[in-house]
């Protein structure tokens, strides 16, 4: 996986266009100039938790006695019950009922920008290549920053789209996610078999 693939991919996990109509009513409350405080704070602490995932992916794995296809073959799955939720959503949305009230960390930083199928693809990453940290340290960037863009602009975005065109958006990114994941899936598995094989 190179640079913009790998951005790419986090960028479609944290789904961010799927996520403006909920950042928007957990929002709703505040004052304009609060409201983008609270973003500004949510989405420093998810890059930091995603960052701390990334860098000590490795050591995590290590720690946990986890093999590299296990991690691509759960992320795999777990990406493809997210895409299948974004092309066939609930009613109370992609991660369910959220608390009232201002949010902090829960659910805004994690999971719905740091959630499991985004730190199971940096476990991924940062295990399977740890010389190409830097190379994946930008491609979350990028990801991070594009959502951090639209989320930033929900407002004006959902004003000019509509609830209807973010939400066919949402069900093209899951299409995609869904095959993303499948292939995630594959190569897990495909790894497992060759390591097997080769134990033999």
């Amino acid at each position: 996986m190179d640079l913009w693939s790998a951005a790419l991919l986090l960028f479609l996990i944290m789904d961010p266009l799927g996520n403006v109509p909920l950042f928007l009513s957990l929002l709703k409350d505040l004052p304009p100039r609060r409201r983008r405080v609270v973003l500004a704070r949510e989405l420093l602490i998810a890059l930091g938790v995603l960052f701390a995932f990334l860098f000590g992916g490795r050591w995590i794995l290590e720690l946990l006695q986890l093999k590299q296809e296990a991690v691509s073959i759960a992320g795999g799955i777990i990406l493809f019950l997210i895409g299948i939720k974004m092309i066939f959503p609930s009613p109370e949305g992609l991660f369910g009922e959220t608390p009232g009230g201002e949010p902090f960390i829960v659910p805004m930083a994690v999971p719905l920008v740091a959630g499991p199928s985004t730190v199971a693809v940096l476990l991924l990453l940062g295990g399977q290549d740890p010389g190409r940290l830097g190379e994946w340290s930008l491609a979350l960037l990028l990801a991070w920053a594009g959502t951090a863009a639209i989320l930033f602009s929900s407002t004006t975005l959902y004003r000019w789209l509509g609830l209807r065109t973010l939400t066919a958006v949402e069900k093209l990114m899951g299409m995609l996610l869904v095959a993303l994941s499948v292939q995630m899936l594959l190569d897990g598995v495909a790894g497992y078999l060759g390591r097997s094989a080769g134990a033999l």
